[in-house]
């Protein structure tokens, strides 16, 4: 990579991204652009443009792609009802797409030769080969001779940049508007309990509120729009329920996770809105979405999160998947109370616009619509199958 003279590097301000200003500029000789990309990680961003330069960087931009983040990628997750196996809300996956987007629209304004991220050798660029495939990528944490979190902490202790990590707290977090994820360091042992001052969206669950909070959320065909009867704009009311639910212990797992490359991970997280926001949309299609649908939905889930973690959006089957998600969210318009309580979460009340349940029909008095006596033709003729096999098994 002799011929790179100017590199765009996916710049946080944490450890890794850090160095990895000086370590370019060390080891190419290159022009560096810094470009933080603002997914709700708002605190983490003052003074960062100054810092950059600092450590190396020509120029630095900070782009806020909030509101996209929300409407592009949450929003269709939550219509999807993606959860990686079966627990984990992507709020790192979901967030990876649009950062490389907004990363690759600099790097093309900028004409830059190569793209640079801090990713791990475990993580994924995928986006960046979908959206500028002619872009040299480089990832150091593949090519260096940094070996640990420690040896990069002595790299920067030698050159005078600040990390926001120390050898004594060596866990990594990332965090943005839709989650908080904590790994690495003492959390790789799976024998140890997580320290509760470690956590920065939600309460500990017996310091919850002794009394419940009950919040009722409006969507609009399987998107979230109100709280408690007062519309919020995208950012708002990802920010308002991380605040509520947050507050009563709602939105925290610690799993074991099956990485792209087969290797599993530990990793603890605090996702308060995504939790609350995933059980109430899945009320609400339980009332608006018929059995069909619903059961083959759920196979659509999974994959749907299987693509968005291993880093495939940008993947033509991503796009097929929301045209028939799309579908299946024209009637999940309605509201949904849920009370929470000291970190646990119960409906207490589903109403929708166009329902599929029918209080008539669904009723034990008696009704006009079913007739009981219709069921008997018809386990006959559904548990035709098991009959003949229980006779020929026996051999009669």
């Amino acid at each position: 990579m002799a011929d790179i003279k100017k590199v765009v590097v996916a710049y946080s301000g944490g450890l890794d991204t850090s160095i990895i200003l000086s370590w370019i500029k060390e080891t190419y000789n290159a022009e560096v652009i810094a470009c933080c990309v603002n997914v709700g990680q708002d605190k983490e961003v003052i003074g960062l443009k100054e810092k950059a330069k600092r450590t190396g960087a020509s120029k630095c931009y900070v782009i806020d792609a909030k509101k996209e983040f929300v409407t592009d990628y949450i929003f269709p997750a939550i219509k999807a009802n993606a959860l990686y196996e079966n627990r984990y809300l992507l709020g790192t996956s979901l967030a990876r797409p649009v950062i490389a987007k907004k990363i690759v629209e600099i790097a093309k304004k900028e004409k830059a030769d190569a793209i640079c991220h801090g990713a791990t050798g475990k993580g994924n660029e995928l986006g960046f080969k979908a959206l500028m495939p002619e872009a040299k990528i480089i990832a150091p944490w593949r090519i260096w001779d940094i070996k640990s979190r420690n040896d990069a902490i002595d790299y920067a202790k030698k050159r005078g940049i600040p990390v926001p990590v120390t050898k004594a707290k060596p866990y990594s977090s990332d965090a943005n508007l839709w989650h908080i994820s904590y790994e690495g360091g003492v959390l790789e042992d799976t024998d140890n309990e997580w320290d509760e001052d470690m956590f920065q969206m939600t309460v500990s669950a017996k310091d919850a509120p002794n009394r419940a909070t009950y919040v009722k959320i409006d969507f609009v065909k399987g998107i979230p729009v109100a709280i408690n009867g007062k519309t919020f704009d995208p950012v708002s009311l990802v920010q308002k329920l991380n605040e509520v639910a947050g507050a009563n212990g709602i939105g925290r797992i610690d799993i074991i996770e099956n990485r792209l490359v087969g290797m599993k991970s530990r990793g603890v997280y605090e996702a308060p809105a995504a939790t609350l926001l995933y059980f109430a949309h899945n009320e609400l299609e339980s009332m608006t979405i018929d059995r069909d649908t619903a059961h083959y939905k759920e196979l659509i889930a999974h994959k749907y999160a299987e693509l968005a973690y291993n880093g495939l959006w940008f993947n033509p089957l991503r796009e097929a998947l929301d045209a028939f998600i799309d579908v299946t969210q024209k009637y999940v318009t309605g509201s949904v109370t849920v009370k929470l309580y000291k970190g646990n979460m119960q409906v207490v009340s589903r109403k929708a616009k166009n329902p599929l349940y029918w209080e008539e029909l669904a009723t034990f008095d008696k009704d006009e619509i079913y007739n009981q006596k219709d069921a008997e033709g018809f386990i006959n003729l559904f548990g035709l199958p098991t009959k003949v096999q229980a006779l020929m098994r026996k051999g009669k």
